[in-house]
């Protein structure tokens, strides 16, 4: 296995606790210098855009009650250069960009050329960024943006036009990265039909909403103006050290992935609890979609989450240590449905609990080796709902030290 580190600086409340910002940064810094002095191969960084807290007064808020910020970064691209200044062997991982909002696709293909560019100066620099992209996770981040239903017929087609809308992001995304010159009347058309819609009903609605909309038919096929419209352009620089940059999708979208792949090796996301049938059916299609400049397909290209609760405390028998640790887990794991669901479900808390990874090292390390594959890469979550800097950081300790080891090939 490979083992990676996922932190979140999420500023949210504990026990009636949040920090102020500058805590979480210093907080954030301080355990991405240990994660590269221990040897965690790359840090992830969960990225966020705008405020969860102002928006629980809109009347469509997305997480009402959560408490906080969920993130507090905003640009992976200013954070990796300071880590990297900071560390020595760690990479750096956006988990995950979103690259609608902010000036789209354009926008965000050129801050990337330009953090590579810069980042590069050095010859001897040989670290990586893994630019981990996706559409967002809460439209309220992409709605000021103009990443919304332009008219009604959009509104009924949202759901559909939302993944189309991303192949089209994608597209505009990696042709920039490639030096391409291209125009928005190069891209492929997004266009809706009847198989794409679960109900034929919605089909039928948004067919009769096209005769006031006048979108183009072509054959059955309804086309949608492209939300970036631009004439022949080219994103600089050109001369960006583009061996610097891994890509990795944020989706298991098939089309985004095989899309991403045409113009570069482009690794897979997972951040979710994802069914292993999904896994495994991600893997085998990658198998042959990869792009073949990366080499063949390998697990540790599709990295995954999972969320930590380790004590290796050793004033604490191994049975005190295993009770504690469950103890966090299920405090932290309900602490958390409370704040996206507002509702307390036993069950789901059950569940969660279950697929977390928790107890002494040993029992860390038995279900490590019993839930994933031996040449999977694991993001660890040490600092899930934690802002007790220190036990995060005796986790990340206990983990390596004590855990890892026991872990067989």
């Amino acid at each position: 296995m490979k083992f990676d580190i996922f932190l979140s600086i999420c500023q949210t409340e504990v026990d009636g606790f949040i920090p102020s910002e500058r805590q979480m940064f210093e907080q954030f810094f301080d355990q991405v210098k240990l994660a590269d002095s221990l040897g965690f191969e790359t840090a992830w960084v969960a990225e966020s855009h705008l405020s969860c807290e102002v928006q629980k007064s809109n009347e469509e808020a997305v997480i009402p009650h959560f408490k906080g910020e969920i993130g507090l970064n905003t640009d992976i691209l200013q954070l990796a250069h300071k880590v990297f200044q900071c560390t020595r062997r760690i990479q750096i991982g956006s988990a995950i960009r979103n690259i609608l909002c902010n000036g789209g696709p354009l926008a965000h293909a050129e801050a990337l050329k330009t953090f590579l560019s810069l980042h590069g100066l050095d010859p001897a620099e040989t670290r990586k960024i893994f630019l981990g992209f996706a559409a967002g996770r809460f439209p309220f981040s992409n709605k000021p943006y103009g990443i919304k239903p332009r008219n009604e017929l959009e509104a009924q087609a949202w759901p559909v036009i939302k993944g189309l809308l991303f192949q089209q992001a994608t597209e505009i995304f990696m042709r920039a990265l490639k030096n391409e010159r291209f125009s928005s009347d190069d891209l492929q058309p997004m266009r809706l039909e009847a198989k794409q819609f679960r109900q034929a009903a919605d089909w039928q609605t948004v067919s009769q909403l096209n005769r006031q909309q006048s979108y183009p038919v072509k054959g059955e096929a309804i086309e949608v103006p492209p939300y970036w419209n631009f004439e022949t352009l080219g994103v600089i620089p050109f001369e960006a050290p583009m061996h610097l940059l891994q890509l990795v999708a944020g989706s298991h979208d098939p089309a985004v992935q095989s899309q991403a792949n045409r113009y570069f090796p482009t690794w897979v996301f997972n951040l979710s609890i994802t069914p292993s049938a999904t896994i495994e059916e991600t893997h085998k299609r990658m198998t042959g979609a990869y792009h073949p400049a990366g080499g063949p397909w390998q697990r540790s290209y599709l990295p995954r989450t999972a969320l930590i609760f380790i004590n290796g405390d050793e004033a604490l028998s191994l049975e005190e240590q295993r009770k504690t640790a469950r103890e966090a887990a299920q405090s932290a794991l309900e602490n958390y449905w409370k704040a996206v669901e507002g509702t307390l479900d036993p069950q789901k808390i059950a569940e969660a609990v279950e697929n977390a990874v928790y107890g002494n090292p040993a029992d860390v390390a038995a279900q490590l080796q019993a839930k994933y594959h031996r040449d999977d890469r694991l993001m660890l979550w040490f600092d899930f709902n934690n802002h007790d800097n220190r036990a995060v950081k005796a986790s990340m300790e206990a983990f390596w030290h004590k855990a890892r080891p026991l872990i067989k090939d």
